[in-house]
Parts: C-alpha cells; structure tokens; sequence
C-alpha cells in the first residue's frame, strides 16, 4: 500500500485535494487569517493533554517535486500518519495531521474555483514567524507530550524553523533530518562494505537545498563520531547549488548552507569555464569524491561524462540519486551501473526494480524516509524524549545500517520495506537508548527491546458473531 498512501500516488491527491475534498478527512486546517482559531481548531480533534504523541504539520510550500499546493498539503501529513503506524504501530488515535494554510503562490489554485484555501499569496516574514511561534506556542500548551513533525515546507523556512525550535521543544524535520538518516545509513554501509570509515570521503552535494545540506550535516556528525574535529569534516564535502559550487564569493547563499562554502583560493587553480559558476563536472573532475549526492530535482544530471569521471578515479563510488519522482531522478541505475562498469553502490530517492549488469543482478536501495522516521518517533514515544538530539539522528542511521550487510555482489544497501516493522522497531530502540545518553528521556528504559516492542500498535478488530 506505500504507493498509493505515500509517494508517487499521494502527490496527485495532492494536486486534486479540493477537487475531491469529502466531509471525513481527519486533520486540522489552522489559518494565518484566524489565528485566534487556533487553540479550539487543536482540541477540536476531541484529544486530551496526554493522548498525543505527535503532530504532524505542513505549509505546503516544498510539497514532494510538485511544491507549492496550499491546503492540499494536508494529505502528506495523513500519508505520513499512515506509515507511522503501518511501519511503527503508532496508535492511529495519538497522532493529528495539520495544515497550516498560509495563502498559496499558485496561480492554478487561486484561480480554481473549487479551492478550499485562503485566497492570497503566501504571507511571508514577521507574520508568518508570528504564526508559527504561535503554532508551537499552542501545540506544546496543549499536547505537552508530542514531538512536532514538520514536513515539506520550504528551502528558506525548513532548516530556519528547525533551528529555531530544536532546543526548546520536542521537534523533528523528515526532509532535513529523516532524509539525512536514511541517507548516512546507505554510506556507512557502502564504507563498510569497502572496508573504509566515513572520515575519509571525499562528499559531493549537488542540490545544496534542505535535504542535501540536512545529508551533509548528518555525515559531518557520522565523521565526528570516528574522531575528527567538525571543521576538517566539513572540509570533505563540496556542495553545488544552482549557482553552481557554493564558494566565499557566492553572491546568493542561505545561512544553512554557509558553513560548506569553499575557499575563493582553493579554487583559484581549476581547470574551469567560468570561474563564477563551477558546474558538477569540473567539481568532479578537481576532486574525486567517493560519495555523490543528488537532491536536486534534475532529470539527467548526472551524465555519463560526470560518472564515468568518478569511476577513473575512485574503484568503488558511491552514487545517490535521490531526487523523486523517477523522472527527476538525477541517474538511473541501469546507467550507473553501465558507466562505471558495474562497480557502483546505488541507493535512490524513488523505487527501481532490479538491475542486471554482466552476470550480476543488482538490488536497489531505496532512501525512503519511512525507513527512520516512524521508528524514530517511536522510539521518542517510547523515551517520552523531551528534544530530538543530534545523537538520536545518528543513532537512528547507525542502527539503519546495522540492519544490512553488503557481503555478497548486487545486494541493496539498505532494507527493504517489506521489513519495516523490524527496521522501526531496530530503530526505535537505538533513538531511545540515544535519548537517555542525552539526558532527554522522562521513560526509564528498563528494557528497551520489550518497552518498544508492547507499545507497536495493532487494530484489534472485535469478532461478530451473527445467529
């Protein structure tokens, strides 16, 4: 059922949501035009103080690859609710989908005359920070217990929000933090299984947005865990945005991203067409990564040039496309696979089936989210955490890639979904035993495995017996 409650099936539910909206949905609809609202819209969905263990939330802005849908965005929040509970056993009845409907920039749903949201652009600065601060402010009152799941907002308020929050309240962001898990979980295993540790890659971002600059900041704590100073781990990763190589001179550069730009004088000396605008290729070229990201949202952009460049130099690389959907996949695999002469580890954003290659039958690895973040707010619920630490990120990652190992030629990098209640379990456990190291757990843990295995849920359907 993954592909019709989540991706690719849900972003066309998305895009149809006021065009088929029906009276049952179960979520919340809080609006910037009534925050007043606000408070009696949350007890509205008839919960008490301790009966929520997570809010789900969404502005719609950076929804999947299809951006901007207004209040449609609340089916993401109910395909999230549903995996929550089919991966981790979640109670169905302690988790609120919300939408926070503040205007819409899209043309196409404000001239659509069935749409359901306000009809204004998107309200953008102090009285949208307002509106959030109010949001958190009344979710916490309210659900004192409930870890806050932001997803799918945009660039320029994912990583801002998530820094604001992340200190003073329980809060999670899947597109920063959960893609970063799944995705330092399929590099540690494709390290280990060279025979090599994290601190010594040499990373190539290319898409430096929320979910590449989230991948980077993970695999920084994964090379500080093996002992290396934060700045020299930093020092192994080059990001591309749409400017090209983020350097000291770019002229459009976003605080999160700031801490990869490259020295002015490193590049100096490049072999490179336009100083101002250093493409992949040549980041490639001047540095053989042994790891390449994409999060870019580009169909094609890793070429056989970019790939085959890779290959000459490195004997086993590491090549993620991760963008979705498949048409905006970066690479296939089949291509990969080709222009590296089979020797690449694969991981994707989107599922593709198996790849054969030479007498090799290739099994691709999935990046789904849904492989950490329904075990990791188990595992939260589990520790009653008060914060979501840097250390439980990495310890959901860690345990991730525990769960597989790369023995034998084509086997996939991370585990398959058909296993995800023993991944959110695996994981679940491992975030609680980080949220006690961390000092963050109200839970005493007596017995981790047992705790989160009594608190996975399942429908119990009473028996009728017809005479």
């Amino acid at each position: 059922m993954m592909p019709i409650v989540y991706t690719p099936t849900i972003g066309e539910a998305i895009q149809r949501f006021s065009g088929t909206y029906h009276q049952r949905l179960h979520g919340v609809f809080l609006s910037i035009d009534r925050p007043d609202t606000m408070e009696a819209s949350l007890l509205a969905f008839g919960r008490e103080p301790d009966e929520v263990d997570l809010v789900i939330v969404t502005d719609s802005e950076g929804i999947l690859g299809i951006g901007d849908q207004g209040v449609g965005g609340i089916q993401i929040c109910l395909g999230k609710k549903s995996l929550y509970t089919a991966a981790a056993g979640l109670d169905p009845n302690r988790a609120i989908p919300v939408v926070l409907d503040v205007g819409t920039d899209n043309l196409a749903l404000l001239n659509d005359e069935v749409y359901l949201g306000e009809r204004h652009s998107r309200v953008r600065g102090e009285r949208y920070d307002a509106f959030i601060d109010a949001f958190v402010d009344t979710v916490t009152r309210t659900f004192p217990h409930a870890m806050i799941h932001w997803e799918d907002f945009g660039a320029s308020n994912a990583h801002r929000i998530l820094n604001r929050y992340r200190d003073r309240v329980c809060t999670f962001n899947d597109d920063v933090q959960g893609t970063a898990a799944v995705v330092g979980a399929a590099a540690v295993a494709a390290v280990r299984a060279k025979d090599e540790r994290m601190r010594d890659q040499r990373v190539v971002v290319f898409g430096a947005g929320t979910a590449g600059i989230g991948v980077a900041d993970l695999m920084v704590d994964l090379m500080v865990a093996e002992g290396l100073h934060r700045d020299e781990c930093r020092s192994r990763f080059w990001c591309l945005s749409s400017q090209g190589l983020i350097t000291t001179a770019t002229t459009r550069i976003r605080d999160f991203q700031r801490p990869y730009a490259r020295s002015v004088d490193e590049v100096a000396d490049w072999d490179v067409a336009n100083e101002d605008r250093i493409d992949l290729l040549e980041v490639v070229r001047a540095v053989s990564p042994t790891i390449l990201l994409g999060t870019s949202g580009q169909g094609g952009a890793f070429t056989q040039a970019v790939i085959a460049e890779m290959a000459r130099h490195v004997d086993r690389p590491v090549v993620m496309p991760l963008s979705n959907p498949t048409n905006l996949a970066e690479a296939l695999p089949e291509d990969i696979l080709s222009w590296s002469d089979g020797r690449a580890f694969i991981a994707t954003g989107s599922p593709f089936a198996p790849v054969t290659y030479g007498n090799v039958t290739y099994t691709v690895a999935q990046a789904n989210n849904a492989l950490v973040f329904p075990g990791l707010g188990l595992g939260v619920a589990v520790s009653r955490a008060r914060r979501v630490t840097d250390k439980m990120i990495t310890a959901a990652a860690q345990a991730l890639a525990s769960i597989t190992h790369v023995t034998t030629p084509g086997a996939s990098l991370l585990p398959s979904v058909e296993r995800l209640r023993m991944v959110s379990a695996t994981v679940a456990v491992a975030v609680a035993r980080a949220a006690v190291e961390d000092g963050v757990a109200e839970n005493e843990l007596i017995d981790p495995i047992q705790q989160v295995y009594d608190a996975m849920w399942l429908p119990d359907y009473p028996e009728l017996i017809v005479e």
